[in-house]
């Protein structure tokens, strides 16, 4: 089936050591792409581990997957066949990380990162992630994969969210942060941000964008975005690099993100802070905020305050 990929015109194959047993076969289609230069992936997935390995560790365990992809690599080697990388997948995400860290230690060739079977989002995208982000965090990984039950669109824009997050790949859409609202939040700040993604969806904006429940802290904790808003007094206060720039109504904050956002994507935050009347706004903002220190006060979460009470017991010897 792989000659016959490969006669069909495809571009790249994978294939898995244990669905293919026999040494001349793989040289066989190794020689193919080599002839073809196809690049191939050397798929050793933790399903499909080969019955001898799985009986010599007892299980499934990184060890093996290491040993069949390296066995694997050997048929590769003595056909002279060099464009390949390779993948040791499972779906538990401790032992994915661990085949990957003890295959980069002996072979140099490229890996590619993925938690396979990962299941549908939500969980599935969180497994995914801890695997592959443990990974490229700690220099190990060249392509990735998210293996969702999921719309093949959902994987892509998972793996380019991924990448942009770790500063891996220029970042070409909004990066939205928001906080996690507490007691002196003016606005429901899920729903802001909510309707502040729906409204930059996939616009080609290269910034963070804050949105920040309250104007006490928000300009202030979100001072490295480019842009940000934040609530008080039944406005929005907006700010550009911590810089207080405008004052709009409740219902705008949205709206007013979305302008300011094109206009900095096109002219940058200095012509953006250059073009407000600074003053105003950070008189206004400094005018909501004690009005809202002054109505809840400085410990609106009451951090002080004991909510349990911790005893320790100790027992005779």
């Amino acid at each position: 089936m792989a000659l016959a990929a490969m006669e069909a015109g495809v571009h790249g194959l994978r294939l898995n050591p244990g669905n293919i047993r026999r040494p001349e076969h793989i040289k066989a289609v190794a020689s193919e792409a080599k002839d073809r230069g196809l690049p191939i992936r050397i798929g050793v997935n933790g399903g499909s581990l080969d019955p001898s390995l799985y009986d010599k560790y007892g299980g499934l365990t990184a060890e093996a997957m290491v040993e069949s992809a390296l066995h694997e690599i050997s048929f590769f080697d003595e056909v002279g066949f060099t464009d390949y990388k390779i993948s040791v997948k499972a779906s538990n995400v401790p032992l994915m990380v661990e085949a990957y860290r003890q295959l980069s230690d002996v072979t140099d060739a490229p890996l590619h990162l993925g938690v396979t079977e990962a299941g549908p989002p939500p969980a599935g995208l969180v497994k995914a992630t801890a695997g592959i982000a443990a990974l490229l965090l700690e220099g190990i990984g060249d392509t990735i994969r998210y293996s969702l039950t999921a719309d093949p669109v959902e994987e892509a824009r998972a793996g380019r969210q991924l990448l942009e997050a770790l500063g891996l790949r220029e970042r070409k859409n909004v990066d939205l942060i928001a906080c996690p609202s507490c007691g002196r939040a003016e606005v429901d700040v899920i729903d802001v941000a909510n309707r502040a993604m729906k409204a930059f969806g996939d616009r080609k904006l290269p910034l963070q964008v804050a949105i920040m429940g309250c104007v006490v802290n928000g300009p202030g904790e979100a001072r490295e975005a480019d842009l940000g808003i934040a609530a008080g007094n039944k406005r929005g206060h907006l700010f550009v690099k911590g810089r207080n720039v405008a004052v709009v109504k409740e219902e705008d904050m949205v709206d007013a993100l979305v302008e300011w956002a094109e206009f900095i994507n096109e002219h940058g935050t200095d012509a953006a802070i250059a073009r407000a009347d600074t003053k105003l706004a950070e008189r206004e903002a400094a005018k909501d905020r004690g009005t809202l220190l002054d109505e809840k006060g400085a410990d609106v979460n009451h951090s002080m305050e004991k909510i349990v009470e911790i005893r320790r017991t100790v027992s005779g010897g």
